[in-house]
């Protein structure tokens, strides 16, 4: 499951972009899942976005600071294909796919896209 890009830049940046006030660090973790499932770089991720002022944790919770979302008319592109979602797993004929400065995240069902971009 690993990125072709940069995983950290990628996790930072989806950090970023969270739309909730606050998330538990299993939510964040979720999120960033999409991106590597490799427990060190998990936690690089979460002491960048931290270091960089991204997020700040507290007891189990990160609030990001940025205030940042994901545009879905500019940001989020749909391709049909053959895909698996990212996130689930599924088999999906429409794959939405997160443009982000560090790279193209995705695919993901539609469901699943809601719920990285923090719209569910």
């Amino acid at each position: 499951m690993e990125s072709d890009d940069d995983p950290v830049a990628m996790g930072v940046e989806l950090l970023s972009k969270v739309e909730h006030p606050e998330l538990s660090v299993a939510e964040a973790v979720d999120r960033i899942e999409t991106i590597t499932t490799d427990p060190t770089t998990t936690r690089t991720i979460l002491d960048e976005a931290e270091k960089r002022g991204v997020i700040e944790r507290e007891n189990g919770i990160i609030r990001p600071t940025g205030g940042g979302f994901v545009r879905f008319e500019s940001q989020v592109v749909t391709k049909e294909g053959d895909f698996t979602c990212r996130r689930c797993g599924t088999g999906i004929s429409t794959g939405h796919f997160i443009k982000l400065d560090a790279g193209e995240l995705g695919p993901f069902g539609s469901s699943c896209i809601r719920k990285v971009t923090g719209r569910e």
